[in-house]
């Protein structure tokens, strides 16, 4: 059964700009204190933020503030460009980012990295590795680089579902010839708030 925070966003639940004003702080307080357990860090360089609900608003609260954006159709864009970054209830979705502080090493390093979006799994403990969709929005690759940034949908089976809202434990991690790390297993806080996502 999809929960309230797996249902896409409508205009009517976003705050207007001048609303938005007076309230930023505090959602943006509530918004950060809610992403400290949805962001898995993978190895020195990469980090898995997982996004939901409550991600996206914020997120589009922001373009909007930024573009100051009051129009049906301009929120409408905004709304469909954020809107497929909410889970489904039976997958995690992440957006995927490289980084390195100096510039120079980020550029020799996304060099190396190329195809690393498609590299990257998790794998809920008795199942097999789950490989994830990327890009389904656009391409992000090119032949001389990849992107310090990746949109990542991977999706679970039934069984697996199951386990992780019996409490099996969560594994992540990537496997690139440049770059193999792994996470086994990630935070029991972050398990909780990733099993949220699951119907």
């Amino acid at each position: 059964m999809r929960t309230e925070t797996m249902q896409k966003l409508t205009r009517d639940q976003l705050m207007p700009l001048e609303q938005y004003a007076k309230q930023r702080n505090d959602f943006r307080a509530k918004v950060m204190a809610h992403k400290k357990n949805r962001q898995v860090q993978i190895g020195p360089h990469v980090t898995l933020y997982f996004e939901d609900r409550l991600t996206m608003h914020y997120q589009v609260q922001e373009m909007l503030r930024a573009e100051r954006i009051f129009e049906e159709a301009g929120i409408e864009d905004e709304l469909n460009a954020y809107n497929p970054m909410i889970p489904d209830g039976s997958n995690w979705k992440a957006t995927f980012m490289i980084e390195y502080g100096d510039e120079d090493e980020r550029r020799v390093a996304l060099g190396k990295l190329i195809g690393v979006e498609h590299k990257v799994w998790v794998q809920v403990a008795g199942f097999a590795k789950v490989w994830p969709i990327a890009d389904e929005d656009l391409e992000r690759t090119t032949e001389e680089k990849t992107s310090s940034v990746h949109f990542l949908r991977f999706e679970l089976t039934p069984d697996m579902i199951k386990a992780v809202k019996s409490g099996a434990a969560i594994n992540m991690g990537i496997e690139h010839p440049a770059y193999t790390h792994s996470v086994s297993p990630v935070s029991e806080a972050t398990r909780a708030a990733l099993t949220q996502d699951l119907a």
